[in-house]
């Protein structure tokens, strides 16, 4: 009787001490607080939309995972979204592109976007944080010369992600999946997900151990341009318009994600899957201000003092932050 009592004291000492216990306990109790206060928050229909709607979000999210594991910081995303998804729309809409190509084109201008942020890093020896402040700046830049200020509209050809579903889910849904399922492996059971933890942990240490240290800067910041840029197709299938402030705020809802999401901003900590927490409770938070009739521009303090309570209670413990 003893040893039972004693093996389910451990079993919940291992569920409470996991390190997705946190965001996983937040976004319940959010949830059980939404349904409670809205009776159409729990409809399919919500549902639906919501995790149409947590997507884009999410895909910034885990780019920017990447970035903050290393201990560094990435201010881009929201730019390069807007960015990437405007050319796509360009090249298809007014230069006649076949839809494949031109969102193909997209993607790996975001790749390409990541790769010159991690060149500035590693090579110019800029901190990412001024370095991704440029590529904002820059990036908003461009799609505001390349638009003229105006919205691309009629953008039809992107529905293969909206409209094309498979077992009730659309495309954009599965691609989610299939790409969160891959990270996870690559950051969890890869010899790159260990470098990147090492980085944010003890950078000189890894450096010292014979480690191509800039190689995997720059493969990271690759790899979360090119999740930018499939979140600006998806975006753009989302809308149909290519309008040119997308994503403007985004990338402060992309690292607020990951801090919801067991991240810390020092690096070093955190598991793939806690962006997508943190990205589909933020969504609620937008979700239920709809539902209930709130001025939506209460959200951005709600999610400002949700945000520190979460950096709270994470740094709880810590000798010093960076």
């Amino acid at each position: 009787m003893k040893s039972n009592v004693l093996n389910k004291l451990n079993m919940l000492r291992k569920i409470t001490s996991h390190e997705m216990f946190p965001p996983a306990m937040s976004l319940l109790m959010l949830y059980i607080i939404s349904a409670s206060i809205s009776p159409q928050f729990l409809t399919t229909y919500n549902q639906y939309v919501l995790i149409l709607q947590t997507v884009p979000l999410a895909l910034l999210a885990l780019g920017e995972s990447l970035i903050i594991m290393m201990g560094s910081i990435d201010l881009s995303p929201g730019s390069v979204m807007a960015l990437t998804g405007t050319i796509s729309a360009i090249l298809i809409k007014q230069l006649g592109f076949d839809p494949g190509l031109g969102i193909a084109a997209g993607i790996l201008c975001g790749t390409l976007i990541g790769f010159l942020n991690g060149l500035m890093v590693t090579k110019a020896k800029i901190f990412s944080f001024v370095s991704s402040l440029a590529i904002l700046v820059i990036g908003r830049g461009f799609v505001l010369i390349l638009t003229q200020g105006r919205s691309i509209t009629g953008l039809v050809e992107f529905r293969v992600f909206t409209y094309v579903t498979i077992l009730g889910l659309p495309v954009m849904v599965w691609v989610f999946i299939l790409l969160l399922i891959v990270l996870y492996i690559v950051v969890r059971r890869t010899s790159v997900g260990l470098v990147l933890y090492g980085l944010g942990g003890n950078e000189e240490a890894v450096r010292v151990s014979g480690v191509r240290v800039d190689f995997f800067k720059v493969l990271a910041f690759s790899l979360a341009g090119t999740l930018y840029g499939l979140s600006g197709q998806i975006m753009n299938a989302r809308l149909e318009i290519a309008y040119p402030w997308t994503g403007w705020g985004y990338e402060l809802d992309a690292i607020a994600s990951c801090v919801l999401g067991g991240y810390y901003l020092t690096g070093g900590v955190g598991n793939p899957v806690g962006p997508v927490l943190g990205a589909y409770v933020l969504t609620m938070i937008t979700n239920i201000f709809v539902l209930i009739g709130l001025d939506p521009y209460f959200q951005w303090v709600v999610k400002g003092i949700i945000l520190i309570g979460a950096a709270a209670i994470l740094t709880r413990g810590l000798r010093y932050v960076k």
